[in-house]
């Protein structure tokens, strides 16, 4: 089945009055906050010409640790928030409302 099936199978259910458990929402949007830090870091080192080894090497970390970010796969701490930036020469901006999120990385100017 393809993607495009899901989604109009979720809207046509969502249409019948069914509405997701508040505990199914909060988990979809912790999984969107995910993919959206893994997104930004993986579009950050490409930026930057970087393998996944040589960020990992600039952080501090290994590559399978780089992997499990960019993979969505664990939850950052703010000590490791902090070594990603800086190893990507960036600052992390992270904008959270009812609507969505948005990460991203401001590359530091080179003054």
């Amino acid at each position: 089945m393809s993607h495009a099936r899901w989604k109009l199978s979720r809207e046509k259910t969502l249409a019948e009055g069914y509405s997701e458990s508040p505990e199914v929402t909060a988990e979809r949007a912790e999984i969107r906050l995910a993919m959206a830090f893994a997104k930004a870091v993986y579009d950050r080192r490409t930026e930057l010409g970087l393998s996944q080894t040589e960020l990992a090497e600039r952080a501090g970390l290994t590559q399978a640790k780089i992997s499990r970010v960019e993979g969505a796969d664990t939850v950052p701490t703010l000590p490791l928030l902090r070594r990603l930036a800086m190893a990507l020469d960036a600052s992390l901006n992270i904008a959270l409302d009812n609507d969505g999120e948005e990460v991203t990385f401001i590359a530091h100017s080179a003054a």
